[in-house]
């Protein structure tokens, strides 16, 4: 990890010196909260390839690297963007024409794995997923994790409690840990080191920033370091876990950023028309993504007076009056 003292760059730099065609990559958010999605735009610009990529929850991020044809195995718990789509369309679709492979774990489960990869252990157990279909429906065979050294030789082992039946648990589940080559996150703030500060829920993004070789962190404001200790136990990532730091105010859009802005539900409810035809969605990739040449390119597009309507309120953190229809 890079520890050296200025490490703000380019977004269209850091993707292309830590994304690479094939490598493991870890985007975080949830559903439609906090995803990295300057970041994802940019993969897609730069056409990235073969990417095998894990998630906790996410929802937009997914569904449109998975759509723009970037990554080829997915290891998540869900996969959603709320009401606009209760199962991601390009990502449901991508699933049942066989273009994409899929493991799936509990939402406990994979916290559990991103923890056990920030902890430099190789696994962790859990109660999770015992009696259910999780354990025995594996969505990569033996002899694929046998040709990839990055993957653990088995989805996961029911074991027998160490401690007899101590706590009640005969059984346990032991998790594989995940160590990606890169997770991507966007957080509100971040100084030029990278130490970096989230407001309100970091749902799992902490695990999944410590438990990767390499950290990009996308920020909606590039703070001094002396801003930053001040209550020093509000920051979540330490500088030395960073390696890039892009400044990208809207980062996240159209996703929300807490305090910052809301989701855009007429993005959203657009994209959901978009995604559920082939021609359509390449004309999406084609106008939102690719023709612009970056996220102010795309936030030029959407316009300033629709950004206005998103932009969070003071007191609650969330937009106002918006019309979430």
């Amino acid at each position: 990890m890079n520890t050296g003292s200025e490490k703000v760059m380019a977004l269209t730099d850091a993707i292309r010196r830590y994304v690479t065609d094939g490598c493991h990559i870890s985007i975080g958010g949830f559903t439609v909260n906090r995803n990295p999605m300057a970041a994802v735009y940019e993969v897609i610009r730069q056409r990235k390839k073969g990417l095998h990529l894990y998630a906790h929850s996410n929802g937009q991020g997914v569904d449109e690297l998975v759509g723009a044809g970037c990554v080829a195995k997915l290891e998540i718990a869900y996969a959603g963007n709320g009401r606009f789509a209760p199962t991601c369309v390009r990502f449901k679709k991508a699933v049942q024409e066989g273009r994409l492979m899929v493991e799936d774990y509990s939402n406990y489960q994979m916290t559990l794995r991103f923890l056990a990869g920030s902890m430099g252990i190789p696994f962790l157990p859990t109660r999770s997923s015992l009696g259910t279909d999780i354990i025995s429906q594996w969505g990569f065979s033996e002899e694929l994790r046998q040709d990839d050294p990055k993957l653990p030789n088995e989805k996961l082992i029911v074991s027998d409690n160490p401690f007899g039946s101590w706590g009640n648990t005969p059984k346990v589940v032991l998790v594989p840990a995940i160590n990606p080559d890169v997770t991507i996150i966007h957080v509100q703030q971040c100084d030029r080191h990278g130490t970096a500060r989230m407001e309100g829920l970091t749902f799992a993004d902490v695990e999944q920033a410590k438990s990767a070789k390499h950290l990009i962190v996308t920020c909606e404001v590039l703070s001094e370091p002396s801003e930053l200790r001040i209550d020093p136990d509000q920051n979540h990532i330490p500088f030395f876990c960073t390696d890039a730091v892009v400044h990208i105010p809207f980062g996240a859009y159209p996703t929300a950023c807490y305090r910052c802005y809301d989701y855009d539900p007429a993005y959203l409810s657009d994209y959901r028309k978009f995604a559920s035809d082939d021609p359509l969605f390449e004309t999406y990739l084609d106008k939102f993504v690719r023709s612009v040449k970056d996220h102010q390119g795309l936030l030029d597009l959407i316009g300033k007076e629709r950004i206005e309507t998103i932009k969070a309120d003071p007191r609650t953190g969330y937009a106002a009056n918006l019309d979430r229809r």
